[in-house]
């Protein structure tokens, strides 16, 4: 690792990729989080086996208001609620008496 935390590891071409046992990064979670948003790949490894790659979520847009054409687009596209024709008790015990049948 670099004297810079922040700075990944580059040997001229490509970024460098750390493997780190699950102990391991258990116990420096945090650094491999910073490592890994700084653009360092960051693989876990369990029994020698390669299982999670650590790496930062893509960047999302930042939320737009809700415009009264989204509510008219909304309106027109809302289902009615149905009414039951009986109540949930009426259903059960009608279920029952079927199946005893």
């Amino acid at each position: 690792m670099t004297a810079d935390s922040t700075v990944p590891p580059f040997n001229g071409n490509i970024w460098l990729m750390s493997t780190h046992n699950i102990a391991e990064a258990s116990h420096n979670l945090p650094e491999l989080i910073d490592r890994a948003l700084a653009g360092e790949g960051v693989v876990i490894t369990r029994d020698g086996r390669p299982v999670v790659e650590l790496k930062p979520l893509p960047a999302t847009a930042p939320g737009r208001r809700v415009t009264p054409e989204d509510m008219d687009w909304l309106a027109a596209r809302r289902v009615g609620r149905s009414v039951p024709d009986e109540d949930a008790g009426t259903l059960v015990s009608r279920m029952r008496d079927e199946g005893e049948k």
